[in-house]
């Protein structure tokens, strides 16, 4: 709610610039406002129904998943502030106000959980985490006031795992549940353009991407995995980091006249598309994929 705000303020700001529409930035703030209400409703669902408030304290927690989480953060901060600042541009903001609006958006939005998590009892706030948050906003407002355009991108890939039935209560009991717990399956990736960083006169396709991805597997626990739970013994696994080599498409540089196309194409442009893939890791070595989720 605190991003809300922010924006409505902005409006008031705002009204002596003609090239603002009115009605599309109010559009803006009342359909942000629900949308950040249901979603911060549904993780509290999620993560914070079942834990006692305390008072707000500080957790370190940067050895905790392999460090997955805290590309998470930056991911998603990088996300939400893309989405704030196509908003304000749709509305009529300028680029350098859109980009610095929306990075201020995007981190106090994260923020926010990170305030939650410092009144619950089975976390707390965590330094680490507003620094992840930080690093996302800043890279997407970076980018816009220094090219004018998202050159590298941050993107989102998931695929189900077996850990997460040894672990439910941890690493999710639903199909979403696992999608935003289990850090086993969560990758994340640099999308980096590749015709935008070439002299003009190139015939490189303009919306192929060449990524590298990070991820981890074996993690039954945050820092370490327990011998059993509820009484049952847990299997023996490594936890093992895992990095990625792939390409990707940037679908906001494919040209369409559709406007739906194009809402669609923004909407959904955080997910990483399947591709061949190669996977190192120090247990297995180099791994290839036809196809990587």
């Amino acid at each position: 709610m605190v991003s809300i705000l922010l924006l409505s303020s902005f409006i008031t700001c705002a009204q002596e610039n003609d090239s603002i529409n009115r009605k599309r930035l109010n559009a803006v703030v009342y359909t942000g406002a629900g949308l950040y209400s249901a979603t911060m409703g549904a993780l509290y669902f999620a993560w914070y129904k079942d834990s006692d408030l305390v008072g707000f304290h500080w957790f370190n927690d940067n050895k905790a998943w392999l460090q997955v989480d805290k590309v998470g953060h930056t991911t998603t901060a990088y996300v939400m502030t893309n989405y704030a600042f196509w908003s304000l541009r749709w509305a009529g903001v300028s680029n350098k106000k859109a980009a610095l609006y929306g990075g201020l958006m995007g981190f106090t939005a994260m923020t926010v959980i990170e305030i939650w998590d410092g009144f619950s009892a089975k976390w707390g706030a965590s330094p680490g985490d507003l620094m992840a948050n930080v690093s996302g906003s800043l890279l997407f407002t970076g980018q816009q006031l220094l090219w004018n355009e998202q050159r590298i991108r941050l993107k989102f890939s998931y695929h189900p795992t077996h850990y997460a039935p040894y672990r439910p209560d941890l690493l999710g009991e639903t199909d979403l549940q696992r999608i935003l717990k289990d850090y086993n399956g969560q990758t994340y990736w640099l999308s980096a353009n590749i015709k935008s960083f070439l002299p003009k006169q190139n015939r490189i396709p303009g919306w192929l991407n060449v990524a590298v991805g990070y991820g981890a597997s074996g993690m039954l626990g945050a820092n370490s995995n327990p011998p059993d739970y509820n009484g049952m013994p847990l299997p023996e696994v490594n936890r093992v980091r895992q990095y990625y080599f792939s390409l990707d498409v940037d679908w906001t540089r494919i040209k369409t006249r559709s406007k739906g196309l194009k809402f669609i194409f923004k909407a959904l442009n955080f997910i990483k598309i399947p591709f061949p893939t190669l996977e190192y890791n120090p247990q297995n070595g180099v791994v290839f994929y036809w196809l990587y989720f």
